[in-house]
């Protein structure tokens, strides 16, 4: 199966029956038990990427790329606390959803960018770059290059999440053990977390901060990467 080939899958789930499913899960409505275990999930990836940052104290001082950007959960709390933020998804509908949210919760839009892009085809650079739960949909052979265009755009930091390749989780591998449910979404690659990290260190960083965020159905590895 080609990149290409997983780009417009990915593409066509996220603008068709997948995007009413993930609109609902990152949202706040009632979902069913495993789709509650996997908002819980990826909120606290979000939680986490927030900490970091809030951590540093600057991020009103920061330009950010929030790359695969779903309905903005990231780049919403980032613009509203003042960093300039460049936010794309693959998805239109997912950007589309977006808009509304920021349009009807944030006091200065003109700090979110929202635009409709694939990964590779993100321009410009920015202090920290972000990419959260978007390297799943991938291929490890496709990995290096999309990780490699997102080093390229990141002045100091690179922040990644990835389902890591663990033998539990390996022997989940089948997509329907990680979303069940009729139709249920992309295919799941599972990456080993030292070929993420090798590819990050041959990029020109180094590891600053970790972290692994597992529920029954939301399998998360976190890395913070700082340039050298």
């Amino acid at each position: 199966m080609t990149a290409l080939d997983d780009k417009t899958i990915v593409k066509d789930y996220f603008n068709t029956q997948g995007f009413d499913r993930w609109r609902r899960i990152y949202g706040d409505g009632e979902v069913n038990r495993v789709q509650l275990d996997i908002r819980s999930g990826h909120q606290q990836t979000i939680d986490k990427v927030l900490g970091w940052l809030n951590s540093d104290g600057n991020v009103a001082n920061l330009t950010i790329c929030d790359a695969g950007c779903g309905v903005g959960s990231l780049s919403l709390p980032l613009a509203a606390a003042g960093a300039k933020v460049y936010a794309s998804d693959i998805s239109s509908k997912m950007v589309e959803e977006a808009q509304e949210r920021a349009a009807a919760t944030l006091k200065h839009p003109e700090n979110l960018t929202l635009e409709v892009r694939d990964l590779e085809a993100i321009q410009g650079n920015y202090h920290t770059v972000i990419c959260l739960d978007v390297l799943i949909h991938y291929p490890q052979e496709d990995i290096e290059q999309m990780i490699g265009h997102l080093a390229d755009l990141a002045t100091s930091r690179l922040i990644l999440s990835f389902a890591p390749k663990t033998f539990g989780l390996t022997l989940l591998k089948k997509v329907g053990e990680f979303f069940p449910g009729p139709s249920k979404t992309t295919r799941a690659y599972l990456h080993r977390a030292v070929d993420v990290i090798t590819i990050l260190i041959d990029h020109g960083f180094h590891i600053e901060r970790s972290s692994l965020t597992s529920t029954s159905f939301y399998f998360s590895q976190l890395i913070e990467a700082v340039r050298h």
